[in-house]
């Protein structure tokens, strides 16, 4: 019996040393070392401080901000831990809505949306990336036609020409990876920065 035990035994061990630490301690390091940025979270800084990562979306709601997509994500309600309330972004219940093109709690919500944003561009059509959230609720990009029709709103809330907005739009599009994976994007937060930058003078 102890014959067959020690073998397992020692495949245990062996195998929690390997994978449980050896292998995690060599990915870290090398990742440190070699993608020091990624590493730690991507973390976007403004004067010395955190203020998010360029791979979580956050919430925007005043006018002078450019808009994220929308999130399904939710939390406990702060009045009663025991229910469930909407936190968009909330990196901590990554989440879709898990509703059905033919639901009609998602028809209506597209459509109070959409005329919403309508009313605030009446020039052009209403990008679906700006009414469709994703699976995880967290995307941090919205795409270049997103960003480009929410330019007269936010020129108007900041006082600033329409094309000054525009162009810090152009010039915060991401190309494809490598020119061909993916679609070109624009990372919400990091323009919302440019643009208090642009305001600030």
């Amino acid at each position: 019996m102890l014959k067959q035990l020690r073998p397992a035994l020692v495949m245990i061990v062996a195998m929690t040393a390997i994978t449980g630490l050896l292998y995690p301690l060599a990915m870290t390091s090398v990742s440190q070392a070699i993608f020091p940025a990624q590493a730690n979270g991507s973390v976007i800084e403004r004067d010395g401080k955190i203020v998010g990562s360029a791979l979580i979306g956050q919430y925007f709601a005043s006018p002078g901000y450019f808009h994220g997509r929308p999130s399904a994500t939710t939390g406990p309600d702060p009045a009663d831990p025991s229910k469930s309330v909407a936190q968009p972004y909330n990196a901590a219940n990554s989440m879709g809505s898990n509703l059905g093109p033919s639901n009609p709690a998602l028809i209506d919500r597209i459509k109070t949306d959409a005329a919403t944003l309508k009313a605030e561009n009446p020039n052009a059509p209403v990008p679906m990336d700006l009414v469709t959230t994703t699976g995880s609720g967290l995307d941090p990009h919205i795409t270049p036609e997103a960003a480009a029709f929410q330019v007269p709103r936010v020129a108007k809330a900041r006082n600033l020409p329409e094309d000054r907005v525009a162009a810090l739009v152009s010039q915060h599009v991401e190309g494809r990876l490598f020119g061909i994976l993916g679609e070109p994007r624009v990372n919400v937060l990091e323009l919302n920065l440019a643009l208090d930058k642009l305001a600030a003078g």
